[in-house]
């Protein structure tokens, strides 16, 4: 049987372009080689496209490579950037993207791929872009009858030149302490707490070196609590997982640098309640069109039992310790055999869609 032929796309412009090489790295070494013929196409930190050269490469080294392009018509293949350049390699079967953050899982991504006709992981252009923003998620969420966490959201003139008016608005709105995020990003990146009115101005002005769009959320006291979910139409949740921060919350240190972290699968809760969160993960999937992978987190409230929606992530980390896959693996699913599934959704959607009719018969 051929291979299937798997282009596995990394790097990126965003924050988020080293924890997308770490991804990339540990998928290169689990995929099959009996089963794919992966292709390295890494996205350097100035945006451009380059390949890599041989099984015997690192995605690291990826980032040096060739450049190539992919035109955005139908049926497209990667092809050399300059002439004369090397021949960049045969056509993809589908596309593994593994880009974290904007220009990645934000559906612009997502949008080259669907020009393109190739079948890729992970959600498409609508759910993408939605569930990178957390503001517009959980405007959704909330009309789906979701719990989500009280908010404000700060724009514009809020933003840049209104900060101490804008502060003292959300104060009266939520109390505090509250949570300050750009509306989006990933891996908890420009994420800061605020306790009073001058540390909330300045958290407003830190996320703000990363959005033009700043939410502005109410502490809770809670259990970080985390689930995978798998599927296009008939989506399945994994069992649930805790995040335990070292620090006071789970930001970009916590999550990377910090080995005092404590990722406890599967969460130690209540059957009631894990059927609960499960639940909820899958109803939150539908509610935001996603398809193929996402992975759904919650705020567990330590007094009253409440469980809130606090985002959706359509392209999580994916590290062999990383959550996702750890999920995955304490539900019976394997690292290997993940992957393998993630590509046969990718392909079963694009069939579907391919399906479709283009033109009006009349």
């Amino acid at each position: 049987m051929a291979r299937i032929r798997v282009g596995l796309l990394f790097g990126g412009r965003s924050v988020e372009h080293q924890v997308s090489l770490s991804s990339a790295t540990s998928i290169f070494h689990a995929l099959d080689p009996d089963k794919y013929e992966v292709t390295l196409i890494a996205v350097d930190p100035e945006g451009r496209w380059r390949i890599g050269a041989g099984p015997e490469l690192l995605p690291e080294k990826a980032v040096t490579g060739t450049e190539v392009r992919l035109p955005a018509v139908p049926g497209a293949n990667l092809v050399p950037a300059r002439s004369g350049a090397e021949a960049a390699p045969g056509p993809l079967d589908v596309v593994f993207p593994i880009i974290h953050g904007r220009g990645g899982e934000d559906g612009s991504l997502q949008g080259l791929l669907e020009l393109a006709e190739l079948p890729y992981v992970g959600s498409g252009v609508l759910s993408s872009a939605v569930q990178m923003d957390k503001d517009v998620a959980r405007r959704l969420l909330a009309g789906a009858g979701i719990p989500v966490v009280p908010d404000v959201v700060l724009r514009g003139a809020d933003v840049e030149e209104g900060r101490r008016s804008a502060a003292q608005a959300a104060i009266e709105s939520l109390g505090l302490p509250v949570f300050v995020k750009p509306a989006n990003s990933g891996s908890s990146v420009g994420i800061s707490k605020a306790d009073d009115l001058d540390s909330l101005i300045e958290a407003i002005a830190v996320a703000a070196r990363y959005d033009t769009k700043i939410v502005i959320e109410k502490a809770v006291d809670a259990r970080e609590i985390e689930v995978a979910v798998l599927g296009n139409d008939c989506p399945e949740a994994s069992v649930p997982g805790e995040i335990v921060p070292s620090h006071e919350f789970y930001d970009y240190e916590s999550k990377y640098l910090d080995e005092a972290t404590e990722l406890v699968v599967p969460a130690r809760v209540p059957e009631e309640t894990s059927k609960r969160i499960r639940s909820m993960a899958t109803a939150a999937f539908q509610a935001l069109e996603a398809e193929g992978i996402a992975r759904v987190d919650f705020f567990l409230e330590r007094d009253t039992g409440e469980l809130y929606v606090n985002e959706l992530n359509s392209l999580p980390g994916f590290t062999e310790s990383s959550m996702f896959p750890r999920l995955w693996a304490a539900s019976g699913l394997p690292y290997p055999a993940l992957l393998d599934r993630m590509i046969e959704l990718a392909i079963e959607r694009h069939g579907r869609r391919s399906k479709l009719e283009t033109s009006f018969q009349g």
